[in-house]
Order: C-alpha cells, then sequence, then structure tokens
C-alpha cells in the first residue's frame, strides 16, 4: 500500500506538471486544505480550479521524489512526506528548486484523494 501512496502523490504532481486538471482534481478531496509560505487555506473546487489556471503559462518539470516516509494509519488514512526537485519556466525566467512536503491521502468508496498538502522550500 505504501508504493501506491507514493505512485499517487507521483501522478498528483506529473498532473500539475503537465497542467492536467482532470487528473489534479480527480486525486483531490474537496474541500482541501494547503500550507504553504502563502498560510493556511481551505479551498473549494471552484477556488481550486481558479488557482489551477493561474499557472497556466507556466512550465514545470518534476526531476525526483526522494526520502519519502510514508505511513498507513489505516487501510483508509495514510501521510507521506518527501523532498521534491522541481524545474520550471516562467515566460524565459528558470528556476530550479526542492521543496520539503506532505500530504494526507484519505480513501473514501475505494478512491483515494489529498485532503492536505504542505510544502516548505528547502535553501
Amino acid at each position: 500500500m505504501e508504493d501506491q501512496i507514493l505512485d499517487l502523490e507521483t501522478k498528483y504532481w506529473h498532473g500539475m506538471a503537465n497542467h492536467d486538471y482532470e487528473t489534479v482534481k480527480s486525486l483531490t478531496y474537496f474541500p482541501c486544505t494547503t500550507v504553504s509560505k502563502q498560510g493556511v487555506k481551505s479551498i473549494d473546487e471552484p477556488t481550486f480550479k481558479q488557482m489551477f489556471e493561474q499557472g497556466e503559462g507556466m512550465k514545470m518539470s518534476i526531476k525526483g521524489i526522494t526520502e519519502a516516509v510514508i505511513e498507513m494509519f489505516s487501510k483508509s488514512f495514510a501521510t507521506i512526506g518527501y523532498i521534491v526537485e522541481i524545474e520550471t519556466d516562467n515566460n524565459g525566467e528558470k528556476t530550479s528548486s526542492k521543496c520539503a512536503c506532505s500530504s494526507a491521502w484519505i480513501q473514501e468508496n475505494g478512491v483515494w484523494k489529498c485532503q492536505l498538502h504542505s510544502e516548505s522550500d528547502l535553501k
């Protein structure tokens, strides 16, 4: 089951990188909670879609997910923490970054969805 959680997290990131809203939406439990340098937010689906669409011009590439720590608390609740390396191209401005991330996954009606995600930039 732990491999499944890592696969879901990877699929989520690739959905973001490929700007594939349907994939990302199908993996998100709404309302979802995000924690980042912008603060803590509870986000409903219409707001999530609006935020997602704002990144349309940015190109992102996931270079790797490492150091994954996965905990299965039950058959329907899991957490994952890891390091992700990302390269972005925002209108010709290229950056590379690493983030420490965590997510909480809930299985409902046989489908896993992410309800909580946090990111912290690493130096």
